[in-house]
């Protein structure tokens, strides 16, 4: 799995470099840091996972009780009628 673009480096957790930035900047010493634009927007991303989330769901569950034996089809649904009733009371 790859890395998480939002992952923070340790530089960016450490105090003293983000106040030697933060003065630079305001001096202007330095110019501000800029975050690359990305070049999809956050709705097109999030759709695209909900997509892909969707897919996976409308698979999952057939697939399942297609590779489930009747006996441990019944125990499950035993043990999800359980735990509906239990949180009831």
């Amino acid at each position: 799995m790859g890395k998480r673009s939002g992952r923070k480096t340790k530089r960016d957790h450490d105090f003293s470099v983000t106040a030697f930035r933060v003065v630079q900047e305001a001096t202007g010493q330095s110019e501000p840091e800029t975050k690359e634009a990305t070049p999809e927007s956050s709705v097109d991303r999030h759709a695209a996972a909900v997509a892909l989330g969707r897919l996976g769901g409308l698979k999952g569950g057939k697939a399942r009780a297609n590779k489930l034996t009747p006996e441990q089809r019944k125990e499950s649904a035993r043990k999800a009628a359980k735990a509906r009733w239990q949180r009831k009371s």
